[in-house]
């Protein structure tokens, strides 16, 4: 995959994370008394992260031939960590 269809792909990954915690919060008062301050505390920790998550874009997006593999990945993982995430709050559902 070239760079700009990883780049515009990354952005597309963003937008969706962003729009997935969004949706989450809104979701937080159907959980159960139990699980509802775990389930609250996971969001807080993925919004918290959002920041990091567009750093590691901008870093991707502006990154030099030689850096491009590492930021690559550094998004890349950074990306895994919010879908690790988002299927934690699923299992509170279930």
């Amino acid at each position: 995959m070239d760079k700009e269809t990883y780049k515009a792909k990354a952005k597309k990954s963003i937008d969706d994370i962003f729009a997935k915690i969004d949706e989450l919060e809104t979701k937080k008062d159907q959980a159960q008394e139990g699980a509802k301050q775990k389930y609250t505390e996971k969001i807080e920790e993925l919004k918290a992260k959002k920041n990091d998550l567009k750093l590691k874009y901008d870093e991707l997006v502006n990154a030099s031939e030689e850096k491009w593999e590492s930021a690559k990945n550094k998004f890349s993982e950074s990306t895994d960590y919010f879908k690790k995430g988002f299927s934690e709050l699923g299992e509170i559902f279930k």
